[in-house]
């Protein structure tokens, strides 16, 4: 599929710093003086000079060099046709996915595997529940479905107990797959990821569901059919 860039426009903050100069670890105490509850996992140099690239999570942030200020937005190479921030935040949600871990997610797996997606489903969503009518048919094109839960109404409501009683099935899978067809499942409770698998939703700006993310971090946003998806997927595979 073509992607088409957007350039986003950038969201200025004032960030109080006492120095001209700032280097990594005073960056660090300025966002923790005005972000207190933001936590760092990386800072470093961006291809703009005088603006540090900050990773928090599954965001990108920008800080000037002097600490005094932060931007969110996108970081686009206009002469290349590139959307820098996209490009690495691709990395950082494949990092996220992974430590979530397949343990933490319900997973249909084909027998022969080709690809693996993961996927943000909501048990109630229309278009959900068509891509998982049609699980046979991504099985078939060797794709694995990695379903987290994102619960559009919010914690607590029906969709959410919904998600939760599948978890906490005997069969994740088989009581997934149920609730789909609005098939009663028991209401059930237990340690369950669902909140974790809602955070990490709203950290990857997730605007509807479902949304599909590739094994290299990057996001088709809504229902696609198996081949189409494949199609896609063998795509980006065979591009660099």
């Amino acid at each position: 599929m073509r992607k088409v860039i957007k350039v986003a426009a950038f969201f200025l903050f004032g960030l109080t710093l006492p120095v001209a100069n700032a280097d990594e670890s005073a960056i660090k105490q300025a966002m923790a003086k005005s972000m207190p509850s933001v936590k760092i996992d990386s800072i470093n140099p961006s291809e703009v000079k005088g603006l540090y690239e900050v990773i928090v999570g599954a965001n990108i942030f920008y800080v000037s060099e002097d600490g005094k200020y932060l931007l969110q937005g996108r970081l686009v190479d206009v002469a290349a046709r590139k959307d820098l921030t996209e490009e690495k935040l691709s990395g950082t949600r494949k990092l996220a996915i992974e430590k979530i871990g397949q343990n933490n997610m319900i997973v249909f797996k084909p027998k022969i595997k080709k690809y693996t997606v993961t996927v943000f489903t909501d048990i109630d969503c229309g278009y959900c529940r068509k891509l998982h009518s049609e699980i046979d048919q991504y099985l078939a094109e060797g794709i694995t479905i990695q379903y987290l839960f994102f619960p559009r109404a919010g914690k607590n409501s029906d969709s959410y107990n919904k998600a939760v009683s599948v978890w906490c099935a005997d069969d994740r899978n088989a009581a997934l797959t149920a609730a789909k067809k609005d098939q009663q499942v028991p209401s059930k409770t237990c340690d369950n990821p669902v909140d974790e698998h809602m955070q990490l939703g709203e950290d990857f700006d997730v605007k509807g569901t479902p949304m599909i993310v590739t094994e290299k971090g990057n996001i088709y946003p809504g229902y696609l059919p198996a081949k189409q998806l494949a199609e896609a997927l063998e795509s980006e595979n065979a591009s660099k």
